[in-house]
């Protein structure tokens, strides 16, 4: 199946009352468990890359053509979106539209909204007349991730109508107290905001940081019409924790196979239970 843009399988979420998983990808085996676990469980699945991510793996282009194969060889049917995660210009998402990413996120937050307005308009504008959807973020989530780090501000609702009336972006990410990395604490979103958003502009939500968030805090934000939500550190934790335990045991171990491939395991593992968590599966 060819990659899709995330704009349909997320009005069917919303309409479905279920949220698409966003599972960031690093390597080849990080693919492989995410598309692997989304066609078990028959789920659409949005492959998130960041742009440090993207320079790990060797550039956006062979992101897009690892993926392309990996569907082919792997003989995925469930529908696949890959999507620029936090891209930090025109000229990124440009990149990545162009060797073929399907959907892109414009991260504008850490300015003025009024330019977050302009360089947003920007993206839609060239994206949308490729077939692309694009996502923007009003206020700012908290932690870091790769090239990305923030205080939790939260989002403006008059901010987010704007934004949305005035660029025509698929979907919204406004930050309301979630954070990127673990949680120092219980995490407390602002469950009251995001209805008043999701009232206000009738567009998909997105909750980014997704990973330690309890399943009651994931049902709610459902419920208010997050249809889209990220996760990326509770797959690294799970990949990280298996690789010890193998090196420990096998510390002569040279193949990384021997590590990798258990790794990639926990990781397949990790996403069936987040798809099951959102209420994806069975939803492609």
């Amino acid at each position: 199946m060819p990659l899709v843009s995330m704009t349909d399988m997320l009005t069917k979420a919303l309409e479905g009352k279920y949220a698409v998983g966003q599972f960031n990808i690093n390597n080849l085996e990080w693919t492989q468990a995410i598309l692997g676990a989304a066609e078990e469980e028959k789920s659409p699945v949005i492959l998130g890359v960041s742009e440090g991510a993207a320079r790990h793996m060797g550039g956006f282009y062979t992101v897009v053509k690892m993926v392309e194969g990996l569907i082919h060889d792997m003989k995925i049917t469930v529908p696949v979106a890959i999507h620029l995660d936090h891209g930090s210009s025109f000229d990124k998402c440009k990149e990545a539209i162009d060797a073929g990413f399907t959907s892109v996120m414009i991260d504008g937050s850490h300015h003025p909204i009024d330019h977050n307005i302009e360089m947003t308009k920007k993206v839609v504008d060239y994206a949308h007349a490729k077939g692309v959807s694009v996502e923007a973020e009003v206020g700012t989530v908290g932690g870091q991730e790769d090239d990305v780090i923030g205080g939790i501000q939260y989002a403006d609702l008059n901010e987010c109508v704007r934004i949305v009336k005035e660029t025509g972006i698929d979907t919204l990410a406004p930050a309301l107290g979630s954070v990127h990395g673990p949680y120092l604490g219980e995490p407390n979103l602002g469950f009251k905001e995001m209805e008043e958003i999701r009232d206000a502009v009738n567009l998909p939500l997105v909750l980014h940081g997704g990973t330690g968030i309890p399943v009651h805090d994931i049902q709610k934000s459902i419920s208010l019409g997050t249809s889209k939500i990220n996760v990326n550190t509770e797959n690294q934790i799970a990949f990280a924790k298996v690789v010890r335990e193998v090196l420990a045991a096998k510390p002569d171990a040279y193949d990384p196979r021997t590590f990798i491939a258990p790794g990639r395991d926990a990781i397949k593992q990790t996403v069936i239970g987040k798809i099951r968590e959102f209420g994806s599966s069975n939803k492609a």
